[in-house]
């Protein structure tokens, strides 16, 4: 495997940290502290092509590798999670989905105008009993004629009040459990649709998440995703996808918090020298490199297999569990280095903790990647091809 970046992710790199330090780092604190930023944002990452970075040219999309993306993820995490969290939830989560399993009216209508930065679209899974536990859920979709009748809640759900487009998932079958389980196009300008922000976040406060509420909402069959009852296997693929981008952006926040460390070690002094030349702030940086290069090691193998067209439940899971335990730990390390200083927003590591642990919670809790990872082990879990696999890279014209 060549590790070395292309030209071309070299010049994206440089793009995106060019963007976080001017549009992001300047502002970040106050619109942490306000619990809000400035929308502009969505659409000058649209003007350089961030919005489909990896989505092939033929969608509206950059035509870039996954490796790519997770480069973007990793830069915009550096400057906040709100910001990764976002292209999560529109790449990751919902439009690779529709390249992978929409079908050609889908992909012109939805996915071609988020490629674009036209739109912004959304993943509605999570309910307020049913998280890790899927077949919980219960909003059901009922068939009647040539539509369906949506009802339910969905909650914790990324960009709620901003999003233009929802995959949407919803029983049309509780008999078969799992397999009764389809996905759905939601339109936000539909009849019987409402959403709420939550507030009082621990972390990721500039971020705008909350609820999804859909009253006999009527859904045409024609944005029903793949099949009824594939909405399972459908939700599965697409967290192969966001897990890849959380992986990704964990590796932005502990090179964040290891910049700050850096910086704060050379400017302070305790015992008549800088605190970085005492041993135990030492091992804390060094803690944070480790954990750095680690994480990318594991979130680039995944985004190859991803390249090569291939199956990456595993390689993805691992990558995702490792990089947010590492970037939990460096923002906890990266307090302690600042000591009294780091309790406070003076500085930026205060914020990287609280946003550090959402991604140990969300897409998948630690626990269920701890089990899925000695399962493979163990033999107990096997992945089958899906029947439908994300286009390998390059991409065909």
């Amino acid at each position: 495997m060549n590790f070395d970046f292309t030209e071309e992710q070299l010049l994206l790199r440089k793009t995106v940290r060019s963007f976080v330090d001017k549009e992001i780092m300047p502002y970040i604190q106050e619109w942490d502290e306000q619990g809000k930023f400035d929308p502009s944002i969505y659409s000058k990452l649209a003007d350089l092509g961030l919005m489909g970075v990896c989505i092939p040219e033929v969608y509206g999309g950059s035509g870039m590798d996954y490796n790519s993306l997770a480069i973007v993820c990793e830069e915009l995490e550096r400057g906040d999670t709100a910001f990764r969290t976002a292209v999560s939830v529109h790449i990751g989560l919902n439009s690779l989905t529709l390249l992978q399993w929409g079908n050609e009216w889908q992909k012109q209508k939805y996915l071609i105008p988020q490629a674009q930065g036209e739109r912004l679209g959304a993943f509605g899974l999570t309910e307020p009993g049913a998280g890790s536990d899927v077949a919980a859920l219960q909003t059901t979709a009922r068939k009647e004629k040539d539509y369906y009748i949506l009802n339910g809640q969905k909650t914790w759900i990324s960009l709620c009040d901003t999003a233009d487009h929802f995959l949407v998932f919803a029983y049309t079958d509780k008999q078969k459990k799992h397999h009764g389980i389809s996905a759905f196009i939601v339109e936000r300008n539909t009849p019987g649709f409402s959403s709420k922000a939550t507030k009082g976040k621990l972390g990721i406060r500039s971020g705008n998440t909350g609820e999804l509420f859909f009253e006999d909402m009527k859904i045409s069959e024609r944005n029903l995703l793949g099949k009824e009852g594939d909405g399972f296997k459908i939700a599965m693929a697409a967290l192969d996808n966001g897990r890849f981008t959380v992986a990704a952006g964990a590796c932005g926040l502990i090179m964040a918090c290891l910049e700050s460390s850096v910086e704060y070690c050379h400017d302070r002094e305790t015992f008549g020298k800088e605190i970085g030349r005492h041993q135990l702030v030492q091992q804390m940086i060094a803690k944070m490199e480790a954990g750095l290069q680690m994480s990318r090691l594991l979130v680039y193998r995944a985004g190859e297999l991803k390249n090569q067209g291939k199956r990456n439940t595993r390689e993805t899971s691992l990558a995702k569990w490792q990089a947010c335990d590492f970037a939990n730990q460096a923002a906890d390390d990266a307090v302690q280095v600042h000591g009294a200083y780091g309790y406070s927003n003076e500085y930026p590591v205060e914020r990287h903790l609280r946003n550090s642990k959402a991604p140990v919670i969300y897409e998948g809790t630690r626990e269920i990647h701890t089990i899925m990872q000695a399962e493979y082990v163990l033999g107990y879990r096997k992945d089958k091809p899906l029947d439908h696999m994300l286009p390998a890279w390059p991409y065909e014209s």
